[in-house]
């Protein structure tokens, strides 16, 4: 099971940091990537890490977002800075065991999702 947390209602250009914490799982043998899904749009990939630490950014986030992930608390995390009204969504992370992936069907485990508002 994951779930995450760290969502809510935010301005423009402030910072906010996502969790997804694992049980009945050891995080450090997937990969884990975190999605979003605004109103009417299709889940679309955010950023992801694999099992050796390489990190992985769509294109909109680059150089604003940053993943990571403590192993000791068994937590991936979504450090979001300089967000902007279009980040408006709900994010999800979720999870592969032993690689990762850039396409929701690639990942067979998912938390419920976090709401993140960005007002301008």
């Amino acid at each position: 099971q994951l779930v995450e947390s760290g969502g809510g209602l935010v301005q423009a250009g402030n910072s906010l940091r996502l969790s997804c914490t694992a049980s009945g799982r050891a995080l450090i043998f997937y990969g884990v990537g975190w999605f979003r899904q605004a109103p009417g749009k299709e889940r679309e990939f955010v950023a992801a890490i694999s099992r050796n630490g390489s990190t992985f950014y769509a294109d909109p986030v680059k150089g604003r977002f940053s993943i990571s992930r403590d192993s000791t608390k068994n937590t991936v995390y979504l450090q979001m800075m300089g967000l902007k009204p279009e980040d408006t969504a709900v994010f999800y992370c979720a999870a592969k065991f032993l690689s990762w992936g850039r396409t929701p069907p690639d990942y067979t485990t998912w938390g419920q999702g976090t709401q993140v508002t960005v007002s301008s």
